[in-house]
């Protein structure tokens, strides 16, 4: 029987939208909207506006939490727990894929090639093909030692009885530098004064407290030293016992505690750990304490003699690991062998993705510590291009950050081809470039804060350009070359630089200017300005490491704020500081400060309610009662930045310190985050020119900025621009990497990298005003520059 004509669609086919109906997580106000499936979507909007709140903490929470539930309850036990947001209706949701931001790496061992898997397939292709063969893939790997025992075992089948057995495992990690690949001296006069005795203080190690029973006590009541003699009188054995003894049990008051030398032990809490992920004043101590140099028994390759000496057509693992991943790819490509062809064929589609992707330059062995934001975002992406999976929703966070305006056109065509696989691609993204390309734009706004939160616009990009939204408003903004550039008041002398990829370079950076160093991603920008500049005498480095906090984190006590306004009222009011500190004696004996009680349901999402004993306030009923200014500390803190900062520097409650933290926070535009707000709750652009208002406090000549436009929109760049002019006309000399063409028009100085990445890049291209670069166009800066300016 034929079909009928005119049909109805089958009852599947309807359901091609992501509904979302009364969002209403952090900022976001009742938003309901519909996203198209198998589509590019773009969320924009100031900074702040809500679209993290609405893409990562409603839409792709949700669908990771439904996904976790399809486990068994047991499995649920050891998965992280998620709460179901704050919304009314969700529906039409699909499998999410998230990749976003977050910097790679917490081990000094992860590298780009063991984040990717591209390591483990290396490592299978050398024990199949290496020679001399010196065993299985372990044996290429620099997180494997070797291990040899032996001994009795007792096997409990049938009859008991006890076998000899012996056990060997041969690994690929350098022994002298346990597979870091860096050996560490420690400066010891930088833990200790070996004048005073253990009793009176000697340590000078960041937490380690007197009356600490896990670090100090241990020592001085250990039984191996004398605590009342200075440690510069101890006999040689003291010293050895002190500095180096074996792990040993000891008792301190009844409780057994471990004893061991301070080198291990300080190797063991401090050096074990990224450095990145270190507390700053933590991290200040290791650079001060510690020296890192490359490790002379396997030359920094981590890998032990064995597993250097076995080749494959000359090569060994760790010359793979260092060459870029463009050549690497090219290597193997020319390798022949029937046996291993599968493990050749997915080896190459991963180092062809890393070409594709715009990272060639990278090697498998570099840090994934050191990779930026973007870079690290990337790296992610590699094992999703070439994956089968479609109907699934993939969410990227500002995909371009850190992307030449060269590298942005790469980026998109990798959006679209995964939108034309058959999948729902939402991107959270400021840049005008990649908006261009969406199929549906949902702008939120209009403002930042508790005055953001709403839909804006929905609709096409068209749509968008005629809306009167900001980000239509902005969305074809063009800034112009600058008629008068400043003149360089001296110069920062940088020669023979040969970090990473640079080769020998010589540059003298301008002084008492705006200086914006610019090039494609790898070519090296990072290494001159952050191997040859940061870490010099009065220069300000605010880099890319993200703020690290937890939810009893704020503005107030991450920029120091607290301190001053604590003390301004407990000298108002007769009483100790710490009554108005959430995380101190001054805290709701309910909920310990937190303002919610978390009820822990195991393997369900757990539950948290606001406080009935201080609602939510988080100090005690008796704190709130002292007053500074007509206002109690939980009023203050409820206070966002503007109102505090004219709040603190009026008449009847003058804090000058404070005012001056409050006033560089209005500087960098977060005049409306509020005092105690957690910075758990703050968007990456938020967070960036957070880190950026507390750097300004610190003294220095030269500031340093690492891509301060990150997570920036349209129209917050031009507040950005005349942060940067201030800093400037007040003295200061600022250095940008930066991409962004509006900084780059708006540059007194521009220093070009490449002319490409990695090692075809490395020299200085270019070197003089803007619109010189505009002029010449002798650059793939100065090509997209000219073609910027022009409309």
């Amino acid at each position: 029987m034929s079909r009928a004509t005119g049909a109805q669609p089958h009852l599947a086919d309807s359901h091609d939208l992501i509904r979302v109906h009364g969002a209403r997580v952090n900022n976001l106000k009742d938003v309901s909207i519909a996203i198209p499936k198998r589509r590019l979507t773009v969320f924009t909007g100031v900074s702040g506006s809500g679209k993290s709140s609405l893409v990562f903490n409603t839409i792709a929470a949700e669908s990771q939490r439904l996904i976790n539930e399809t486990y068994s309850a047991f499995v649920q036990g050891f998965m992280p727990t998620l709460a179901r947001p704050e919304v009314d209706v969700l529906e039409g949701l699909t499998t999410a894929i998230i990749v976003d931001q977050q910097r790679m790496g917490g081990d000094t061992r992860s590298t780009v090639g063991t984040a990717t898997d591209a390591n483990a397939m290396l490592r299978i292709l050398f024990s199949r093909l290496g020679t001399p063969h010196i065993g299985p893939p372990s044996a290429y790997s620099f997180n494997t030692a070797s291990v040899k025992a032996s001994g009795a075992i007792s096997v409990e089948r049938g009859d008991k009885k006890t076998v000899k057995a012996t056990f060997s495992r041969t690994g690929g990690m350098c022994t002298e530098c346990e597979g870091r690949g860096t050996v560490s001296e420690i400066d010891l006069t930088q833990l200790y004064d070996d004048s005073k005795s253990l009793a009176e203080g000697a340590f000078t190690i960041p937490g380690w407290k007197s009356d600490s029973f896990w670090t100090v006590r241990v020592y001085a009541e250990s039984g191996f030293l004398d605590p009342h003699k200075p440690i510069a009188k101890f006999t040689e054995k003291e010293m050895r016992d002190f500095l180096y003894h074996e792990p040993t049990k000891v008792k301190v008051e009844g409780v057994n505690l471990t004893y061991e030398g301070l080198i291990p032990k300080i190797q063991k809490s401090f050096l074990s750990k990224d450095k990145d992920s270190l507390q700053p004043h933590v991290r200040a101590f290791v650079e001060r304490a510690v020296t890192f140099t490359t490790c002379p028994a396997c030359d920094g390759t981590r890998l032990s003699e064995g597993a250097r000496s076995s080749k494959i057509a000359g090569i060994s693992i760790a010359d793979a690991c260092a060459m870029q991943t463009s050549d690497l790819a090219a290597w193997i490509a020319g390798l022949d062998e029937p046996s291993v062809a599968p493990l050749l064929t997915a080896l190459g589609q991963t180092l062809d993705s890393f070409v594709e992707i715009g990272l060639g330059y990278l090697a498998l062995d570099r840090p994934a510590g050191t990779l930026s934001g973007g870079e690290a975002q990337r790296v992610k992406m590699i094992r999703h291009l070439g994956s089968s999976l479609t109907d699934t929703t993939y969410v990227f966070d500002e995909p371009t950050a850190g992307l030449h305006p060269h590298d942005i056109q790469r980026m998109n065509r990798l959006l679209l081809r995964l939108r034309d696989k058959g999948n729902t691609v939402l991107v959270v993204e400021h840049k005008p470039e990649t908006i261009a390309v969406a199929d549906h734009v949902v702008d939120l706004g209009p403002g930042a804060g508790t005055a953001g939160g709403t839909v804006c616009f929905e609709g096409t990009v068209e749509g968008l350009r005629a809306s009167d939204t900001v980000t239509g408003r902005h969305f074809d903004d063009r800034s112009v070359l600058k008629a008068d550039t400043r003149r360089p008041t001296g110069v920062l002398e940088v020669r023979g630089a040969h970090a990473n990829n640079l080769r020998g370079v010589d540059v003298d950076i301008p002084l008492g200017v705006l200086t914006v160093v610019t090039g494609v991603a790898g070519s090296g920008k990072s290494s001159l300005i952050h191997g040859s500049v940061a870490g010099r005498d009065g220069v300000v480095t605010v880099d890319q490491s993200p703020i690290r906090g937890s939810r009893r984190s704020n503005p107030a006590t991450y920029t120091g704020l607290l301190d001053p306004i604590r003390k301004a009222f407990a000298k108002a009011n007769g009483v100790k500081p710490a009554l108005f500190s959430a995380n101190s004696e001054g805290a709701c004996p309910t909920c310990n400060g937190a303002g919610v009680v978390f009820t822990d349901l195991a393997m369900m999402a757990g539950v948290a309610t606001v406080c009935e004993e201080c609602e939510g306030k988080r100090f005690q009923a008796s704190v709130l009662e002292y007053r500074f200014g007509g206002r109690d500390i939980s009023e203050v803190l409820a206070m966002p930045v503007a109102r505090a900062e004219a709040f603190f520097g009026s008449d009847e409650a003058r804090v000058p310190a404070a005012h001056r933290v409050l006033e560089r926070l209005v500087d960098v535009g977060l005049g409306y985050v509020g005092l105690g707000q957690p910075l758990t709750t703050l968007s990456g652009g938020e967070r960036q020119r957070l880190k950026l208002a507390t750097h300004m406090g610190e003294k220095g000549g030269v500031y340093v900025l690492d891509e301060p436009t990150t997570g920036l929109h349209l129209a917050d760049v031009e507040q950005l621009l005349g942060l940067l002019d201030r800093l400037v006309d007040s003295g200061k000399s600022v250095i940008v990497i930066e991409h962004h063409q509006a900084v780059m028009a708006h540059a007194d100085r521009i220093i070009d990298l490449g002319p490409g990445a990695g090692h075809d890049g490395g020299t200085v291209v270019f070197e003089g005003t803007p619109a010189e670069l505009v002029a010449a166009r002798s650059t793939l800066t100065g090509e997209h520059l000219a073609r910027y300016v022009a409309g």
